[in-house]
């Protein structure tokens, strides 16, 4: 065979196979991004689309719903917790999640607070509340954005204001979850046992 027609069937095969490659290549992508839009699709389902039961409420002493908090919580101040009660809760609850988080912030959705497998019969969280990982009561608290355990109160930029809001979530089990996880996490873990939820929204400006 001539040595110029075994260089051109060389190049037609390296040829092929680098077309073959960019179509598998192409081919991944879809799916990868069907994989990202469906697990969008879930956490907002979680967070937004959880039963709402007119009977199980959140509320706080320090504020009410779409006021402004307190600067004793904020970072501006004590930066502690404040006091939070709730009413009853579906029944079948065995734990609740509490989860408090800022969508106005700079980099998107930033994380305040992350608290979970509180024990069911447990009405209210106390104000001042210490940042361990683990309460007497069992509760545990996640890792939030500042990578700290537990509360980290509202600390927007200057001048502008953001809402912070604490969603309650009764849960059907105790998740089991180790101190610090992180909220996708603690999320991950509720899909499919969400009883109902509830939620309080603060302001804050500085």
């Amino acid at each position: 065979m001539p040595r110029e027609n075994r260089f051109r069937r060389t190049e037609v095969r390296i040829t092929l196979a680098i077309w073959l490659a960019l179509f598998l290549l192409c081919a991944r992508r879809p799916a990868r991004a069907q994989n990202n839009t469906s697990t969008a699709r879930e956490n907002a389902r979680l967070a937004q689309g959880a039963p709402q039961s007119s009977a199980f409420v959140i509320t706080s002493t320090a504020f009410n719903d779409g006021e402004m908090i307190p600067r004793r919580f904020t970072c501006d101040g004590s930066n502690i917790s404040p006091l939070l009660t709730w009413t009853k809760p579906p029944s079948g609850t065995q734990s609740f999640v509490l989860i408090m988080d800022d969508p106005d912030a700079p980099r998107g959705d930033w994380v305040h607070w992350v608290m979970y497998d509180i024990p069911d019969g447990t009405s209210g969280l106390p104000d001042n509340l210490p940042p361990v990982p683990e309460m007497q009561t069992g509760a545990r608290q996640g890792m939030n954005d500042f990578h700290r355990f537990g509360y980290s109160g509202p600390c927007p930029p200057k001048n502008k204001e953001h809402r912070y809001f604490f969603r309650l979530y009764a849960l059907d089990q105790q998740l089991g979850l180790m101190p610090g996880a992180l909220k996708m996490d603690v999320e991950r873990a509720m899909q499919g046992h969400v009883l109902a939820k509830t939620e309080l929204m603060g302001r804050y400006e500085r």
